[in-house]
């Protein structure tokens, strides 16, 4: 799956959203790295990292050749911003209808649209993709990505207290939300 637009973030620099590719396996790779260090908000830690540059080009070449998934960078005066991307939750036909969203956005990019945009950007993919649901899950703590999620339509449809257990503050609850693609 192909995508690729430029947006002029809230502080007035250009941003181009667009696939991941081979060449860019590096960037990613050191983006998931900083990210994954900068907020306890995130799945996983930096040294959890499964992937190498090598591995992570491959991944992204793989995305822009799927149909029905992707994986989308945010890039600034040629930096990797933030990355966001839809997977499918399986090929079995009482799941196939659903694909899961992730974001991850450089704290310094924080606060200036790239997460609005990546998570619209992704909802447009989702839906191109043929998708119904578009599911993601969110730190309870994480007020402002359930704001943006919430504005872009997503619906919470349950908790779970103990989802993460993190390094730093114990049990993070974790909000499961979803978006109907198919009602709009």
């Amino acid at each position: 799956m192909r995508y690729n637009r430029k947006i002029v973030l809230k502080n007035g620099r250009e941003c181009i959203l667009r696939n991941g590719t081979e060449s860019d396996g590096q960037a990613v790779f050191d983006n998931f790295n900083l990210t994954h260090e900068e907020t306890d908000f995130l799945l996983s830690y930096p040294d959890e990292n499964s992937f190498d540059a090598v591995q992570e080009a491959e991944f992204l070449k793989e995305k822009t050749e799927s149909e029905n998934e992707i994986e989308l960078l945010a890039v600034v005066d040629g930096i990797v911003a933030g990355t966001a991307g839809i997977e499918s939750v399986g090929a079995k036909y009482k799941v196939r209808h659903r694909a899961e969203l992730g974001i991850a956005v450089a704290r310094e990019y924080w606060g200036l649209g790239i997460g609005r945009a990546l998570t619209e950007a992704c909802i447009e993919c989702a839906r191109k993709a043929g998708y119904s649901q578009l599911e993601l899950t969110v730190v309870g703590d994480n007020q402002a990505a359930i704001s943006l999620y919430e504005s872009a339509g997503f619906q919470e449809y349950g908790r779970n207290p103990r989802g993460f257990c993190s390094r730093i503050s114990g049990w993070q609850e974790l909000v499961l939300m979803r978006l109907e693609l198919d009602k709009n």
